[in-house]
Formats: structure tokens, sequence, C-alpha cells
């Protein structure tokens, strides 16, 4: 789509003046019925545990602890925001996070976009955002887990299925 024409650059200024500080990524500026809004990718943003867990019940996801979630991004190699900037408010409206071993390996996790800013390709730029980002830490071979409603969604972002059958395997406590 032809907003994304600033999606990789590192541009942080908008045309509003009303518009704070903010360290990020410019995807796209819109106006609509309630005003010009501006979105932004960040690796640097601080995120609040509760906007974070709001995110997840907008998108259906099960409640975690709020205490494993801050351990979980502690740990995380890369955690990539997505925020609506509207006036001096911010909304965080996607999210996603990638552990690593820092030399060859990492896997995403956690991919969230707000319902109502779905079907609209910003999905697809967060995933070609974070995937950028774990590219330039020379990271070779990335892996996720999707469940089948969103198989489809990341094998048009280049993901496959294994191509050599099942390496995966799990353990669940009983």
């Amino acid at each position: 789509m032809v907003f994304w024409k600033k999606l990789f650059t590192n541009s942080t200024s908008t045309s509003t003046s009303a518009q704070p500080k903010f360290s990020g990524d410019l995807v796209l500026t819109t106006t609509d019925r309630l005003g010009e809004a501006s979105i932004y990718f960040s690796t640097e943003t601080e995120i609040d545990l509760y906007e974070l867990e709001e995110l997840c019940d907008a998108v259906g996801w099960s409640r975690r602890p709020i205490r494993k979630v801050k351990k979980a991004l502690q740990y995380s190699f890369l955690v990539v925001s997505m925020w609506e900037l509207r006036g001096v408010k911010r909304r965080l409206i996607g999210f996603a996070r990638a552990t690593s071993d820092r030399a060859f390996n990492a896997t995403i996790w956690d991919v969230a976009i707000h319902p109502q800013f779905q079907g609209k390709g910003l999905g697809k730029a967060m995933m070609k955002y974070t995937i950028k980002k774990l590219r330039s830490n020379e990271i070779s071979n990335i892996t996720l887990f999707a469940d089948p409603q969103v198989i489809d969604f990341y094998r048009r972002l280049g993901f496959v299925l294994d191509p050599e059958g099942i390496k995966g395997m799990f353990w669940y406590p009983d």
C-alpha cells in the first residue's frame, strides 16, 4: 500500500507541531473524522503492562500474569510496539517480540494488532519491520509459531511450514 512510503526510514518528524516527542519510525499519517493521527513503530518505548494487557484482551487472548509478562519482555531480544498518536495521546495498537541466541536464530512471539487496525496492512508492516530489525542484527534463521487461522497471513510474508516435516517438538507439564 502507498501509505508505507516512510516505513523503513528513521524519520520521526510529523507535520503537526502538537505531536509529542516520540522515538520511533513513522509508518503513516492519516486524517479521519477524529482528526490527524500518526502510526509509529518503536523498539525503544517502554510498554505499560496494563496497556499491553488491554491489547491482548482486545484480540481475545487469555490473561497472563503481569509479573510473567514483565519477565518475558525483559528477556526478549527484540520488542516491537506500534502506536497511534493522535494529538498528545498515544495508544498501543500493535505488539510483537522475539527471543534469540543473539547469533543465528530468533523466534517471533506474541504478534498482536488491535482489531480496529486489522486488515489495513499494519500487521504485514509490523512483521516486515520486525524481520528487518532481526536481520540487521545478523539473525539468519527466523521462526514463529502460528495458530491455524493465521498461517496464510505468515505464508504471504514468506514464512513456510517446515519443508522437511515436523522438526519441532514440545514438552508440556502434566
